[in-house]
């Protein structure tokens, strides 16, 4: 066994349920299309990390993903509470540093993914901020509940606040590069992702006609 692990949290693709505040603008089928792709990408990056891997859905585990990779539903009320479980079973089974992502950002790679696992050795905690205030990636190098209890999620101010918390309590952290993730029409189509996939493009064309 390995002693890094990477947690990617994964939302069942289901039409209206991925991407809704995308979906105002190009349609739950549109917003479903985008939401399959970016999965791709997050399967392609956890391809190149040689840590174990262990992937959480929020409703029903697939099968056709992540094929030979542990797979499990998030336990727990809210996002706070299922990233904490999900790192807390972890520790448990005996991983050193653990990073956990989400599985919607157009331009995660490998390399993200293993910079997180790296810096945890001097850093008890690592973020990956997202440009919209909250972060793409969350590290522990040993179990720290407070960083998921008490946050104001899906706030502009989630990083700010998590960072405030562990320079009072002396916690060492770092982050790493910034990332955008996909929420509206407009990140959509400033992507690289987008305007790189041309398949893609056509569906949502398709779409709009």
């Amino acid at each position: 066994m390995s002693k890094t692990l990477v947690i990617v949290f994964v939302k069942n693709i289901k039409l209206g349920k991925v991407k809704t505040r995308l979906a105002k603008t190009i349609g739950n089928q549109g917003a479903y299309n985008v939401y399959s792709e970016l999965v791709k990408v997050t399967e392609q990056a956890t391809e190149n990390v040689s840590a174990d891997k262990r992937i959480y859905f929020s409703d029903a585990v697939v099968d056709t993903k992540w094929k030979n990779d542990y797979k499990a539903v998030q336990q727990g009320i809210g996002l706070g509470e299922r990233m904490k479980n999900a790192f807390q079973k972890g520790f448990k089974d005996g991983y050193k540093r653990i990073v956990l992502i989400g599985s919607d950002l157009p331009d995660i790679t490998a390399n993200h993914i293993n910079k997180g696992l790296d810096v945890l050795k001097e850093n008890e905690v690592v973020f990956g901020p997202a440009e919209d205030g909250g972060y793409y990636l969350i590290g522990l190098s040993k179990m720290n509940k407070s960083v998921f209890e008490n946050k104001p999620w899906s706030q502009a101010h989630l990083l700010e606040e998590t960072l405030q918390e562990l320079n009072k309590k002396q916690v060492t952290f770092t982050t790493l590069d910034t990332l955008n993730d996909i929420d509206t029409y407009e990140d959509l189509i400033a992507s690289k992702f987008y305007q790189s996939n041309i398949q893609l493009q056509e569906k949502i064309k398709q779409l709009h006609d």
